[in-house]
């Protein structure tokens, strides 16, 4: 009997204060692939206000609102659909906790322990559920489906029929050369 590895998909945002400084950048995206992930989507983006607020809409009542979508449209972002075992799971771990003075301490050596600056300059964002991946990823990943991603690429990432290109940072199926 052959057990079929299961990947599941996550959604990730480097902040702009990480972005934008290229050694961050590199020791984040080298944890990534350390790590296991598959760099499914990948882009750069500078997100308007509008989009923030959409995006952050959860938040909207909290003290920390206005600071926070002013911060994530104030350069660009870098936004990822990463896939691994466990992937939500994996990459909320590797993000460490949210509050930074607390994880510099209690999880340094976390993305966010290493490079967090304060609670809303916290290194990255994560999906913390299958249907919270659902809703983030479609904001900035408008024509990415899922389910057509698990009913046509899965298969192929998990027989590693896929090479990195470490160029544009995202995982491609090979082409068949017949």
């Amino acid at each position: 009997m052959c057990l079929r590895t299961k990947l599941e998909l996550t959604f990730a945002i480097l902040k702009p204060h990480v972005a934008a400084v290229p050694f961050r950048l590199q020791d984040i995206h080298s944890k990534i692939l350390a790590n296991g992930f598959y760099i499914v989507r990948t882009k750069k983006q500078r997100i308007t206000l509008d989009q923030a607020k959409e995006f952050y809409d959860e938040h909207r009542e909290k003290f920390f609102y206005n600071r926070l979508v002013t911060f994530m449209s104030s350069g660009p972002c870098y936004f990822h659909i990463l896939a691994r075992e466990n992937a939500i799971q994996f990459w909320r771990n590797l993000m460490g906790p949210t509050k930074v003075f607390k994880t510099i301490f209690t999880h340094p050596h976390t993305i966010r322990g290493v490079h967090g600056l304060s609670d809303t300059r916290n290194a990255t964002h994560g999906s913390d559920s299958e249907d919270s991946f659902k809703k983030e990823a479609k904001v900035f990943f408008p024509d990415f489906s899922a389910s057509e991603w698990y009913s046509k690429e899965e298969d192929k990432f998990v027989r590693g029929e896929t090479q990195f290109d470490s160029e544009n940072f995202i995982h491609v199926i090979r082409c068949n050369d017949r």
